[in-house]
């Protein structure tokens, strides 16, 4: 269905919706399924590729792929990430100041669980889902708060971490608003320094470590306090992602 473009800035400029036009005619020529994808979707993907064609359309036509063969029924239900729901470590409560969704990850909490790696990438499709759903098209960016207080050696499953990287920049592009990393011990910064290098240079730069000293004067920059979690500073309770959620 070809809907107009909508969502960010410039998104109904002339020159990118001709790319649009130009890129559905490449990826549907490839895959007909394509034609059931909004432009919307599909400005995502080039945005992400610097409006390039032919990079943007491998990357969508990949992204087809995976969603066929990782989400056959559309989306991902709370039996099939049982275990990582049980681990209770992502909240999603609040907006931004830009009416982006806020979730906060408890690092500390993220280990290899009974349904292994397979589990932990549903659980990344599960949780990327329910954020970015629960906002207007136009505001579907999200902001992540990464709490590592507590981070340790037996939390650092960096192919893990690679895997959750992978599905948000190939499968999720142009979905992530900003990332606060606080609470990070130094420890943390050895399997950073490992990780960094995979991370492209459009999601790295929405990554910001915040300094303890300076925390809620961060996090209120980017938040109001009526939408801070209460752990924050804050006013609101976190609320844990899954089935029991309000």
């Amino acid at each position: 269905m070809n809907s107009e473009v909508v969502g960010q800035p410039g998104g109904k400029d002339a020159f990118e919706k001709e790319k649009v036009a130009a890129m559905r005619a490449v990826v549907e020529e490839v895959d007909p399924q394509a034609k059931e994808v909004d432009d919307y979707t599909l400005t995502r993907f080039l945005r992400a590729r610097d409006l390039d064609i032919d990079k943007a359309s491998t990357m969508f036509l990949k992204y087809l792929k995976w969603k066929k063969a990782s989400v056959p029924n559309g989306f991902i239900s709370d039996i099939e990430v049982k275990n990582e729901l049980a681990q209770k470590k992502m909240f999603m409560q609040g907006y931004d100041k830009k009416g982006h969704p806020i979730g906060v990850a408890v690092v500390a909490k993220f280990y290899c669980s009974k349904g292994g790696m397979d589990e932990f990438k549903r659980f990344i499709v599960y949780i990327l889902d329910k954020v970015c759903n629960s906002t207007p098209r136009d505001q579907d960016k999200f902001l992540c708060i990464a709490d590592l207080q507590g981070w340790g050696y037996s939390n650092c499953d960096i192919r893990a971490y690679l895997a959750g990287l992978d599905i948000l920049q190939n499968y999720y592009p142009e979905k992530l608003g900003k990332v606060l990393l606080i609470h990070v011990p130094y420890l943390f910064m050895k399997a950073w320094k490992i990780i960094c290098p995979f991370i492209d240079k459009r999601t790295k730069e929405k990554f910001v470590f915040v300094e303890d000293k300076n925390l809620k004067a961060t996090l209120l920059e980017e938040i109001d306090e009526s939408q801070l979690p209460e752990i924050y500073g804050g006013q609101l309770r976190l609320v844990s992602i899954g089935p029991t959620e309000d």
